[in-house]
């Protein structure tokens, strides 16, 4: 019997690695991500996409479609205060806490539809707060919102220069949640038109969420599913996946950067597409 060929072999220690490391990310990662991944785990044996995607082809690993998300925050009253439009569709920042965007969306369950808040930071994507109720009153806003300032004020973090932004809804027009970004030092902004690309960052985030988790590992039961799929995923997005913004590294690992980059120019993702990857 003739030994398997140098290829072969070779094929089936890609083989192992692509199956791991894809289950590892949860199973969403296409070939890009997969190739960005697998030479980053393994540096001192590097593989070329076009392999990555030939035994992803073989193996029948795929990343995860696009899905249509849904907007959940209830428009505000005519008449009611609005703070302006301070991002102007810019969605990018110099370091983390000088902007958040925050925004609701909804999963659908076996006892009802619940709804999950997210606030997050521009400068490296990462999640600082989220929240998962049966409800869309403005509690669930403001607890992702206490979830995001606790966050940064464990790691004793700055926000005196913080541009909070949302959609027009009325949670983030509700005197509750306005005057606790006040009391915090947190500078309101509210989109200006009124429609999705006034808060493209936060609903990008929320597609990203629905495509990534709640698609693929439906159907739920109910909020506890929920919130524990959840606080899985946003650990791992925060901790583990490689972000397109960030030079697909993850949001953690870029802002650990700029915090030690104490001698040199910091790291920063301005250059980066605004878009969620």
């Amino acid at each position: 019997m003739r030994p398997p060929s140098a290829r072969t072999a070779r094929d089936a220690v890609i083989d192992e690695r692509l199956a791991a490391l894809h289950e590892e990310n949860m199973g969403v990662y296409g070939a890009r991500k997969m190739w960005k991944v697998i030479n980053r785990t393994h540096p001192g044996d590097p593989v070329a996409r076009c392999t990555v995607e030939r035994r992803m082809r073989a193996l029948g690993l795929s990343g995860v479609p696009n899905a249509r998300t849904t907007r959940t925050t209830r428009p505000a009253p005519p008449g009611c205060h609005e703070p302006r439009d301070r991002l102007e569709r810019d969605f990018t920042a110099a370091a983390p806490d000088q902007r958040w965007v925050a925004d609701i969306t909804y999963v659908a369950t076996w006892t009802g539809f619940v709804y999950v808040a997210f606030v997050m930071d521009l400068f490296a994507r990462r999640i600082v707060g989220w929240r998962v109720s049966r409800s869309l009153r403005t509690d669930l806003a403001l607890d992702a919102l206490e979830h995001a300032i606790w966050t940064r004020s464990r790691d004793q973090r700055d926000l005196s220069m913080l541009v909070h932004h949302s959609d027009k809804g009325v949670q983030y027009l509700a005197i509750r949640y306005t005057e606790r970004l006040a009391e915090s030092g947190i500078e309101a902004s509210v989109g200006s038109t009124g429609d999705s690309y006034d808060n493209a960052a936060a609903e990008a985030l929320n597609k990203l969420y629905k495509k990534e988790l709640i698609w693929r590992r439906g159907p739920w039961r109910g909020l506890d599913d929920v919130e524990l799929a959840t606080l899985e995923w946003v650990d791992w997005y925060n901790n583990s996946r490689l972000h397109g913004h960030c030079g697909d590294i993850p949001p953690t690992e870029l802002e650990d950067r700029y915090y030690a980059d104490t001698t040199t120019a910091p790291a920063t993702a301005e250059t980066a597409q605004p878009a969620l990857h």
